[in-house]
């Protein structure tokens, strides 16, 4: 059997299905069963083993959805070892005799059934697959919740990271115009990945021949391909996959304004969600809830509900009934639309809204009969402090109106700290520009600042070198250029070519943006650092707190680059052993950088391992371990074992270790 390494193969699709039976690779009736199974849902794995069934069933995620097919011996194996697992929905018992397995299957509420046929269980699971696609009960729900109503007391969470990040590459991704290749690209995607699925193959087929943009919404509502991979797209955020998708989002973004409702309505939309996740939204009362992917809602209440009784489920989930006041004629609002008459489900009352809405939660309550109401609002997130904040973050990327380029998602992709996929696109545009594109210079310069974030320095001169070749005398992009190449030189210890750099950089943009620019903020800043490592640190502080003071006058509140600053005078005082001050500003940084960075950001990673460093320096081992822990976290999943990063935050680790030990203290790891 091939190694469990090997079966964590992608899934683009949400749904598993999983065959337990000792014999399922050697009768022929079974290995025809897998390809008859395949044409109902895509992604089949086999076992014939508990063990190693157990095992990959425990290394999934909890959102993905797992219908298990078990023999009768192995089943009551595994059953009550799986059967509390999030992922597993369905469970059904092919066996030899009914009535014995019966008897065991009758205590476990996902089994839906016992049977002895193939012709049946093939039945059931088309049954409860149709179901599954109709009323989206069971479907993970992509939310970020974010506090962005009360600011009152400025210093509290006011967003966090995802919920902007998420935000800002909807915008990019709607605004970038797609390009004849995208589709053909999708095409070729899905034919690898269903290769092994006739049935599939042939919508692809039909895709590619028939499509056309005024059919996004019957191709999205239908049951193929089409929407099963996009839904899981938007969930994880497969940036590769919603990047060909765009030209199909657009599509759909389209027609819902061509078909926005008129007046205000009340929608439902029934879904089971598990006791943790209620009980989040059972504390987020007030706050704003953004959808990441396309919202089914109905304007039919029983409908709603009729879904949701419709649906065996197990104990650790509740029902739930969304109930949503949508008013078309609020500005900035993202669309939605009664979609029967463009719908593959034209009999039905569907209001669908468009992925990224945000909504503001209401109310959460409980009914007589045990169903939970969770009331909301359909919001255009007009809160100023977080326009502002995302406006800005919108202009340095692209233009707050203007159409977005590749060039642009590969900023918004570096924003959030996917230097892999940033890279990967910026290479792609690249082959994709004439010779003579002005955005030539800009990609060099932005593969510069990538290689040099990996530590390659040499290849990040390179970069900027290739880019000074073909800037013009007078372009103020220069500047980025020679700021760059004095961070390289800096990182190789050549301080003195490091402030030549940062000073021709700083003269640039002075005569170009006057004395209160941000990127002379951003040179300060390294100035600072430079200070810092020659141990001059009065002027290292003069530095950072000169950067700080132009980030306030022209960045919103809780920009990154705010928490930047109050980090590096965090490392001033830290060298100064002034720890209180050093620990003061640090955790200024880190409340800044979670409201406005991705939970994942490396720079995120490097203040939590200053505060480990200021605990450890006041002796307090035990938590210097627990913020190291949480550092090393971020930096594994950013960077490679060899980076610097993840080897110094390994050696802060095996220190306070080494003196816990010789404390005698019992060492607690969190993480």
């Amino acid at each position: 059997m091939a190694a469990l390494a090997n079966l964590q193969e992608n899934n683009l699709e949400t749904i598993y299905v999983i065959w337990l039976d000792a014999s399922v690779n050697d009768l022929e009736e079974n290995i025809k069963a897998q390809q008859s199974i395949r044409s109902i849902i895509n992604h089949l794995i086999v076992f014939q083993t508990a063990i190693d069934c157990e095992q990959y069933i425990n290394q999934t995620s909890r959102d993905d959805r797992i219908l298990l097919i078990v023999s009768g011996r192995l089943g009551q194996e595994i059953v009550p070892r799986i059967h509390q697992c999030r992922q597993i929905f369905s469970i059904y018992v092919y066996c030899m005799n009914k009535a014995r397995n019966d008897e065991w299957a009758k205590h476990f509420q996902k089994i839906k059934g016992v049977v002895i046929d193939l012709n049946s269980l093939l039945k059931q699971i088309q049954l409860d697959q149709s179901k599954r696609i109709e009323n989206k009960v069971d479907e993970p729900l992509a939310i970020n919740i974010s506090n962005l109503n009360n600011f009152i007391d400025k210093s509290t969470k006011e967003l966090n990271g995802e919920f902007l990040h998420s935000q800002l590459l909807i915008d990019c991704l709607l605004r970038m115009k797609p390009n004849l290749t995208d589709k053909n690209e999708l095409i070729n995607l899905c034919q690898k990945f269903y290769e092994n699925n006739p049935k599939e193959l042939s919508l692809v087929r039909e895709f590619e021949q028939n499509y056309s943009s005024n059919q996004a919404v019957w191709w999205y509502t239908r049951d193929s391909f089409v929407y099963r991979l996009l839904n899981k797209a938007l969930r994880v955020q497969n940036i590769d996959l919603l990047f060909l998708f765009r030209f199909f989002i657009r599509d759909i973004e389209v027609q819902l304004k061509q078909y926005q409702c008129s007046s205000l309505v009340r929608v439902y939309r029934g879904q089971l969600m598990s006791t943790d996740e209620l009980d989040q939204l059972k504390m987020s009362l007030g706050e704003y809830i953004s959808v990441n992917s396309f919202f089914s809602t109905s304007l039919n209440r029983q409908q709603a509900i009729k879904f949701l009784n419709d649906y065996t489920f197990s104990h650790n989930f509740q029902k739930v009934l969304f109930e949503i006041d949508a008013d078309p004629q609020l500005d900035h609002l993202k669309s939605f639309a009664k979609i029967n008459s463009i719908s593959s489900y034209a009999n039905e009352q569907e209001i669908l809204f468009m992925f990224g809405s945000i909504f503001r939660l209401v109310n959460v309550k409980q009914e007589k009969n045990g169903l939970c109401i969770i009331q909301m609002i359909l919001s255009n997130h007009s809160d100023e402090h977080l326009r502002i904040l995302f406006d800005n973050i919108k202009n340095e990327y692209s233009g707050v109106n203007e159409e977005t380029s590749l060039h642009s998602f590969g900023n918004i992709l570096y924003q959030m700290g996917k230097y892999d996929l940033a890279e990967k696109y910026f290479h792609r545009l690249l082959n994709d520009l004439p010779s003579d594109h002005d955005d030539i210079a800009k990609c060099y310069h932005s593969l510069g600042v990538l290689a040099l974030i990996k530590d390659n320095y040499d290849l990040s001169l390179n970069w900027h070198e290739k880019s000074l070749e073909i800037l013009k005398p007078n372009d103020p992009c220069l500047a980025d250029c020679y700021h760059s190449i004095g961070c390289i030189y800096q990182k190789k210890g050549h301080s003195k070519l490091a402030l030549e750099f940062y000073d021709k950089s700083l003269n640039i943009w002075k005569n170009c943006f006057g004395e209160d620019y941000h990127q002379i903020a951003d040179c300060l800043n390294n100035m600072g650092c430079l200070y810092e490592s020659e141990k001059n640190y009065s002027k290292a502080l003069e530095c950072h707190k000169k950067a700080l003071s132009i980030r306030k006058k022209c960045l919103p509140k809780n920009h990154s680059d705010l928490g930047a600053s109050y980090n590096n005078i965090g490392n001033i005082y830290l060298c100064l052993e002034e720890y209180d001050l050093a620990l003061e500003n640090y955790n200024h940084s880190y409340e800044i950088k979670k409201k406005s960075l991705p939970s994942q950001h490396p720079s995120l990673a490097s203040t939590l391992e200053n505060i480990g460093l200021v605990y450890e320096e006041k002796k307090s081992f035990q938590l210097a371990l627990d913020y190291y822990e949480k550092a090393a976290a971020i930096f594994r999943e950013t960077f490679s074992s060899s980076h610097s990063r993840v080897i110094e935050i390994e050696q802060d680790i095996q220190r306070v270790l080494s003196k816990l030990k010789s404390q005698g203290t019992t060492i607690v790891s969190r993480f």
